[in-house]
């Protein structure tokens, strides 16, 4: 995983409105905002350093679960990608500052909720997070046991 130093370097200082470094893709599959089932996300900005394999990433989900089961295991629903702000309990930036990562499901993948509980540890989510791996993403849940929602990049 990345430091924050490497992260500058590689993907300059983060700033409030994402300026100059913030491009949208439009995704594959429809999504539903995480918080308002009503409400459909059909783009995500993203890092325009990231999102040749953020766009693959969603290809390859849909590709291999198809629309109906990424509905049903709740792939679909979008937590977030671009977010500046400062990381949960710490000082340095989240690293949804620079939108090189991104939140899906969160209500049934918490922040500190471990393999034991979390919808993304069960089997049927690990051929969602081999790709993420396969499209240089990492998932803290499978690094570190928790935030089983949070993918980010690695490099």
């Amino acid at each position: 995983m990345l430091t924050t130093q490497q992260i500058i370097k590689k993907y300059g200082k983060p700033n409030q409105t994402g300026t100059p470094y913030l491009t949208t893709i439009s995704i594959p599959f429809p999504m539903r905002l995480a918080w308002d089932l009503n409400t459909r996300v059909k783009t995500i900005r993203c890092h325009k350093l990231i999102a040749p394999n953020l766009l693959a990433v969603l290809n390859d989900i849909l590709k291999h679960y198809g629309l109906a089961e990424i509905q049903r295991l709740g792939i679909d629903l979008f937590g977030g990608c671009f977010n500046f702000r400062q990381m949960r309990g710490g000082s340095d930036y989240s690293r949804h500052s620079w939108a090189i990562a991104i939140d899906l499901d969160p209500a049934r993948n918490l922040l500190k909720e471990t393999s034991k509980t979390a919808r993304f540890a069960r089997p049927e989510y690990k051929a969602m997070i081999d790709i993420f791996y396969k499209h240089g993403f990492v998932s803290l849940g499978r690094e570190k046991n928790y935030d089983w929602m949070h993918f980010e990049i690695a490099s």
